[in-house]
């Protein structure tokens, strides 16, 4: 019985046994997961689209880099959330925590185009990656360390930006700068959620922030990249 209680805390951080959740709050997070895969599969689709067809020709690259770890980052949280406790779903914590990083930095890397190699853009570009690839190695290789350091990395990158606001804010349209606050607002407000473990759909709360914290930067990158060069 000792070994179970030990063996159940040192595996919560991935198999959430020290509180399962329950049929309801597995649906309502799959649903969860659902909506937002499937409005990022439709809205990322019509953005290559117009960018390739139209009007951001150079700018593909980072859209598809983009793109892709939104998709990823949805999709490997499903599988983890979803996959019975098992070998497989440790794997999965390990893969759902790391893309978080590279889905933060993809996010940025659109915005990292259009400024180029200005210096606020090598600086910020350096930043963004340096530290999400840091945080993805300590995530696949020691993922049961450093788990609230974690959030704060991921808060500091997500709102490493405001230290180039100025160029950003030169560069971009206004309502993609607007659409970028509100979706740091929506994420960080959100992390409230995450946190709050003993709430009840407590996770399909968190990312219910996340979807919508993510569907305002995917209107932001539309707005910049086709909405304004139309």
């Amino acid at each position: 019985m000792a070994y179970r209680r030990q063996a159940a805390r040192r595996y919560s951080w991935w198999s959430r046994e020290q509180r399962p959740f329950t049929l309801g709050e597995l649906v309502a997070d799959g649903i969860v997961h659902a909506v937002g895969l499937l409005l990022a599969t439709i809205a990322g689709a019509f953005l290559l689209f117009y960018a390739i067809r139209h009007t951001a020709q150079e700018e593909v690259p980072a859209l598809i880099v983009y793109v892709g770890t939104l998709i990823a980052v949805l999709g490997v949280s499903l599988a983890y959330n979803l996959w019975p406790v098992s070998p497989a779903k440790r794997l999965l914590a390990r893969l759902d925590q790391a893309a978080i990083f590279l889905f933060i930095a993809g996010t940025y890397t659109p915005f990292l185009a259009v400024i180029g190699t200005t210096p606020a853009g090598v600086v910020l570009a350096s930043l963004v990656w340096g530290a999400s690839l840091v945080g993805v190695a300590l995530k696949l290789i020691v993922p049961e360390r450093f788990g609230r350091l974690a959030i704060i990395l991921y808060l500091g990158i997500g709102w490493s930006g405001v230290l180039v606001f100025q160029s950003l804010a030169t560069a971009l349209p206004a309502t993609t700068l607007w659409l970028l606050l509100a979706g740091g607002i929506v994420y960080s407000l959100g992390i409230v959620f995450h946190l709050w473990e003993r709430l009840k759909y407590q996770n399909a709360l968190w990312h219910t922030f996340v979807v919508l914290g993510a569907s305002l930067h995917l209107w932001a990158v539309i707005d910049c990249m086709v909405i304004n060069r139309l």
